[in-house]
């Protein structure tokens, strides 16, 4: 048994039209008649239709005398050369007037009649342009509707727009006495399936005089069937026609509202009773539904220019709001309440890697934290939107009321830095006209039994409650949010062209003082050695035995040995930074130990236990190695050195291609809040101040192993110190 969904009924291939029309097919080369309605007999003078085949209409003068007379046909040629568009006239048949109307579709020329009807009730405006002063929506589809009851005079007349998701709501209604009201009401997307919204499209003005007329078949000699498409009385789809009779209505009329070249929506007109319309008052519904959404196309146009102006007007403040800031995070933070009403959001999450700040009603980290996880994994493009994000993943991600809608903007994917708006949930009850549930029943066609979507039987008020969406995103949000996206490029740039010339000057600043701070720690060294030696001089020759005079020229020594010390660590900070370097595979064990016996020597320390393990080799430089182990060691047995039971441990592993050496004591320890000192120049750690040293060792060590291209970072608690030097694998 075959199923046939709505989509996949062949309606522009019906196979019949519709008793008030009249219709002859001829091939577009030769002339012929090669199809025609099986009525044309009663209104041609024919008694045999059959003969009409492989003939053309000339050949039958007496016949067809009113279509060889009409200009149209005389010009058949010249009216036929663009396909798919018709042609009018009147002509005289039996002494009835008849519109006549031509059009080409393929390799076949439609001729079609219809009989013309008089309205003497028809009341219209010759103000074409009134839809143009008209600055609201509404008013646009009412006053489109008051217009054409004029002409068409139906018992209902509806404004329908199609929705996202293919199905539509009404959005005006004009209707006489007790008819039932539809406005508001939502409709399937099965009422109006596919293909039909294809036809729209295509055909924009649809006639069903009589649903309950008998169809006229169509005869012909060719073997495909015949493309009604362009058709006026095209039979309408039986599924269609059952439709219109559970509606209560006899005849309907429709109109496409096309904008922009997309099917918008439609003027759809019922009637209880059958009714037809003439072929000149649907022309001119035609063009007042035309003049009518080209009003609202302006007014759409006109709204959104205002909200492009209002947008780059926030936009412009925003960005100088932004370019006040040193870094995009401080940027993104200070406005983030900007950020978050641009898109008309709830909420707002700004990720920088580890850190999140928050605005208005957003989740709780833990939930963040997922949701930023999902979005590397499943989120490809740079802009997500979704106004479904609870009802879809609200189990998986633990998400509630807070998180129905989203928008997610990738700033920088490796940088994990994104934006993330929030929506509440939204409480939406939908009014269906009917069960929009589709029902299933079995017909035979064609001897052959097949399922088939029933159309509904009841357009009653049917009301569903949807849980887990948000209010819709729409296109001006979605463009706030290409707002932000661009703000941020462009004070990136801004800020990164600050930045990097900053940089060049500092770099400048830098060199020159790194240049100074080796001259002078190299020239004043000869003064500073005579200094020494004057005082200790002063010191021998001392006669008179004076403790106080004793102590002050001692005290004149150390400090001269301080600052000696120091311009010998600036001197080897200098040269770390700028002294030509050759990395080789160097044995570390023997300078470990070498290094670590003078440590306990020079600290005064012999009671250290030092413990060596594995001194694998590294890549370095051979003179920046023993500064570094020199420093490291040094610190080691130094800040542990007045501990009860000081204790140092070295030990190297291979770890892929890097080594790794571990150096730890049990010392002091480095207080959580003065770690960020650690590498600095000159910088001392308050619990450090007791030990000798000026701050400089740690500086030098920092530099020398980003120099051969190592790294150094440390672990700390109160029981000690653990620095982490990493080295690359000496080349085998």
């Amino acid at each position: 048994m075959n199923f046939v969904e709505c989509h996949e009924e062949p309606i522009h291939i019906p196979g019949y039209i519709q008793s008030f029309g009249y219709l002859i097919g001829i091939d577009a080369k030769s002339y012929t008649i090669t199809f025609f309605s099986r009525n044309i007999s009663d209104v041609f003078d024919i008694e045999n239709a059959e003969q009409l085949f492989d003939k053309k209409i000339t050949d039958f003068p007496e016949c067809f005398q009113g279509i060889i007379e009409s200009e149209i046909y005389a010009s058949l040629d010249r009216f036929t050369r663009r396909k798919n568009e018709t042609y009018f006239d009147k002509i005289i048949i039996k002494d009835k007037e008849y519109h006549f109307s031509v059009f080409r579709s393929d390799d076949h020329i439609f001729l079609e009649f219809e009989e013309v009807i008089i309205n003497p009730n028809k009341r219209i405006s010759n103000k074409y342009d009134n839809f143009y002063f008209i600055d609201d929506a509404q008013e646009i589809w009412d006053q489109l509707l008051g217009t054409l009851s004029k002409i068409i005079d139906y018992d209902r007349l509806m404004v329908y727009k199609f929705m996202m998701d293919g199905s539509g709501k009404v959005i005006a209604e004009k209707r006489k006495g007790n008819t039932d009201s539809y406005l508001g009401l939502h409709y399937p997307e099965t009422d109006i399936p596919r293909q039909a919204r294809e036809l729209y499209l295509k055909k924009r003005k649809r006639i069903f005089s009589n649903v309950h007329s008998e169809t006229v078949p169509i005869l012909s000699r060719i073997k495909d069937s015949i493309d009604l498409t362009f058709t006026a009385s095209r039979g309408m789809s039986p599924i269609h026609g059952q439709y219109i009779k559970n509606s209560g209505a006899s005849s309907s009329f429709s109109v496409s509202i096309i904008i922009d070249n997309h099917l918008w929506g439609l003027v759809t007109c019922q009637n209880m009773e059958p009714k037809h319309i003439d072929l000149e008052d649907r022309v001119q519904a035609g063009i007042f539904t035309a003049l009518a959404s080209n009003a609202y196309s302006s007014f759409k146009s006109k709204k959104e220019l205002n909200y492009r102006l209002e947008l780059n007007e926030r936009s412009s403040q925003l960005k100088a709001e932004f370019l006040k800031q040193n870094s995009l995070f401080d940027s993104l933070v200070q406005n983030k309440a900007e950020i978050k009403e641009l898109p008309e959001a709830d909420g707002l999450a700004i990720a920088f890697d580890e850190y999140i700040v928050t605005e208005g009603t957003a989740p709780q980290r833990d939930v963040l934290d997922k949701i930023i996880e999902w979005a590397n994994e499943n989120v490809k493009e740079n802009i997500y939107v979704s106004r479904s994000f609870l009802k879809d993943h609200g189990d998986e991600l633990g998400l509630d009321e807070s998180t129905a809608g989203i928008i997610i903007y990738f700033i920088e994917r490796s940088k994990n830095e994104m934006l993330i708006w929030f929506r509440k949930e939204f409480d939406e009850h939908i009014n269906w006209a009917g069960n929009p549930e589709k029902k299933i029943e079995v017909f035979v066609q064609n001897g052959e039994e097949k399922q088939m979507v029933s159309p509904r039987t009841s357009f009653q008020l049917f009301t569903e409650n949807i849980k887990g969406n948000s209010k819709r995103w729409n296109s001006g949000n979605i463009s706030a949010v290409h707002a932000v996206r661009a703000v941020i490029l462009e004070t990136s740039h801004k800020q990164y062209t600050v930045i990097k010339r900053l940089n060049d000057e500092l770099k400048k600043v830098n060199e020159e003082l790194d240049s100074f701070s080796y001259t002078i720690s190299h020239d004043l060294g000869t003064p500073l050695t005579v200094m020494k030696l004057n005082a200790q001089m002063l010191l021998n020759n001392l006669t008179d035995g004076s403790e106080k005079s004793r102590h002050k020229i001692n005290a004149i020594i150390e400090e001269i040995d301080s600052m000696a010390e120091m311009m010998h660590d600036v001197l080897q900070l200098s040269r770390a930074k700028y002294s030509e370097i050759q990395l080789e595979g160097i044995k570390t064990d023997t300078m470990i130990h070498k290094i670590s016996e003078n440590a306990k020597i020079t600290f005064e320390s012999p009671g250290s236990e030092i413990i060596i393990r594995e001194c694998p080799d590294v890549l370095a430089d051979k003179t920046m190695l023993h500064q570094v182990f020199l420093n490291i060691i040094n610190n080691a047995v130094k800040y542990s050195s007045h501990n009860e039971q000081p204790k140092v441990e070295i030990e190297g592993t291979e770890d892929g291609q890097t080594i790794i050496y571990r150096i730890s004591d049990n010392g002091i320890g480095i207080p959580e809040e003065e770690k960020h000192k650690m590498f600095k120049i000159f910088n001392r750690l308050d619990n450090a101040k007791k030990f000798k040293g000026n701050g400089v060792g740690l500086s030098i060590v920092h530099r020398i192993m980003k120099r051969i291209g190592g790294d150094v970072t440390y672990e700390s608690s109160e029981k000690g110190t653990s620095f982490i030097l990493t080295f690359k694998k000496p080349y085998l």
